[in-house]
């Protein structure tokens, strides 16, 4: 309760005004962004000053946004921005690794039951042939050749899918 009385008629002010004062904010500083950070500091010193504050609050603020917007020109006068021409590549978000896997799965599905389970068994959890084909019941021999001949029919189709995705992408241009 302390809290609003001391920042009495903060809300309101926010509330009726915020969106021009945002709209200066953005003018002054060239971007959303930088005008929202911009605004944010300026309601930051308003908000330290509150009580020194007489009358009007809203012109406070003002010319501390157009002040604040001075000081980052004068700034940058004096240690001028370097844009780079080249955007930075972006940061793995994981989606690839998950279109990767998702395509395994539906490959591993389209493959007969024995070449699925012995390239599960290898592949994914890392069984030994001799372990694999224990786990089958078949012999050792069987495992490499049906792995073989599985992995034979897992390039075929992702092969058929790169060209597919080839042709999509292609398509558009």
């Amino acid at each position: 309760m302390r809290r609003k009385k001391r920042f009495d008629g903060l809300d309101v002010l926010v509330a009726e005004r915020g969106g021009a004062l945002l709209a200066t904010a953005v003018l002054l500083t060239g971007s959303r962004v930088a005008g929202e950070d911009l605004l944010q500091v300026a309601l930051e010193r308003l908000m330290r000053n509150w009580s020194r504050v007489q009358g009007d609050k809203e012109g406070y603020l003002r010319r501390t946004l157009y002040h604040l917007a001075v000081d980052r020109w004068r700034l940058r006068r004096r240690r001028p921005e370097v844009l780079a021409e080249i955007e930075p590549p972006g940061q793995a978000d994981g989606t690839e690794a998950l279109h990767l896997r998702q395509a395994l799965i539906q490959a591993l599905a389209m493959l007969p039951p024995r070449q699925r389970a012995v390239l599960v068994l290898r592949y994914w959890e890392q069984f030994s042939e001799s372990e694999a084909a224990e786990l089958l019941g078949c012999s050792v021999g069987t495992v490499k050749s049906t792995a073989s001949r599985g992995l034979a029919r897992l390039r075929e189709l992702t092969a058929a899918w790169a060209l597919e995705d080839a042709g999509m992408n292609g398509v558009g241009r």
